[in-house]
């Protein structure tokens, strides 16, 4: 009897070092995933902040609140499911999912840069009045769809060879872990400002402090925005580098990866940072150049058709009001 028992505590104990290794296992794999879609987070990071700038301070915490819970809803109602079957049935699928996401950052990524090129707000944001908090909550959420797709999926392609219930277990973990950082930040950059007012009121060294963190905060969201802006240039292009070499095109990604070692070479101990840094910018540049060929697209038949239809609406509504006065 009590060596059956030695020998049941023994195969607790055994599964017990089995379990905590596949947490560390799950930890490190969601931690490798997650480092590799930095870029979307930086970027989600970095929209995320604009949508609270018009609201009064004391609703800036419970919509980014409402935010995040759409978010969360986004990964594990929505987007969780649909990459798991993805990954299941159909994997062959991710490769060309994950380009189109990627153009899709390089249109994002370009699109701000030609609106601040033409001194104008990107898609057609301007002089409009704020929208009700519904409408701002349900716009982030969308967004937010759009940049948590691409984190999962990123996310997905680097486990894919994993076992079913370890894909399902990362994915979880890099859905939580990703929404409360991307979020976490966000409440805390949108609220430095205050926290800087209230320290300026009191004397001394924290009110030279809290006086240098006011001023510093319109520096802080406009380098946001011009990292975000980089991030999505640079993490689009490479998506698309790396899957046009998956799906057949070698050419161009072995060019990059030519002068990548050629300058991993020459920098010695550099090398590494050197390397990163060559593909980093050729990814980017890529980005840049696909994103804008779809702005200009977008621009020559989306845009125009909406701007000439509602030019015919504004048309029609001066003759009607002419009508009415005559």
């Amino acid at each position: 009897m009590a060596g059956g028992l030695v020998a049941l505590l023994d195969d607790v104990a055994v599964l017990a070092r089995a379990a905590a290794a596949s947490i560390d296992d799950v930890g490190a794999a969601a931690a490798k995933a997650g480092a590799k879609a930095a870029g979307v987070v930086i970027d989600d990071a970095a929209v995320t902040p604009q949508y609270v700038r018009s609201l009064a301070a004391e609703r800036e915490l419970p919509i980014i609140k409402r935010i995040a819970l759409g978010s969360l809803r986004n990964k594990f109602l929505i987007i969780l499911p649909a990459v798991l079957l993805l990954s299941q049935f159909v994997p062959w699928l991710l490769t060309p999912i994950l380009m189109l996401g990627g153009a899709y950052l390089c249109y994002e990524g370009a699109e701000k840069v030609w609106a601040k090129i033409a001194h104008h707000e990107a898609h057609g944001a301007g002089d409009e009045a704020a929208p009700d908090e519904k409408t701002l909550v349900s716009g982030a959420v969308r967004t937010d769809l759009i940049l948590s797709a691409e984190i999962m999926v990123i996310t997905l392609n680097e486990v894919i060879d994993e076992p079913f219930w370890s894909r399902l277990a990362i994915l979880a973990v890099v859905a939580v872990v990703m929404t409360v950082l991307v979020y976490g930040a966000v409440a805390l950059i949108v609220k430095m400002d205050d926290a800087g007012l209230r320290l300026s009121e009191r004397s001394g060294a924290l009110a030279t402090f809290g006086r240098g963190l006011v001023r510093a905060m319109p520096l802080v969201l406009t380098g946001l925005t011009v990292l975000g802006t980089a991030a999505m240039l640079w993490v689009g292009g490479h998506i698309l580098l790396v899957g046009t070499d998956e799906l057949g095109l070698h050419w161009l990604y072995e060019a990059v990866h030519h002068v990548e070692e050629a300058a991993h070479d020459a920098a010695g101990v550099l090398g590494g940072l050197v390397g990163w840094l060559v593909n980093t910018v050729f990814s980017a540049i890529l980005g840049l150049i696909v994103g804008a060929l779809i702005v200009a697209i977008m621009t020559f038949t989306v845009h125009r058709r909406k701007a000439g239809t509602e030019a015919e609406a504004e048309t029609g509504a001066e003759a009607e009001a002419g009508t009415d006065q005559h």
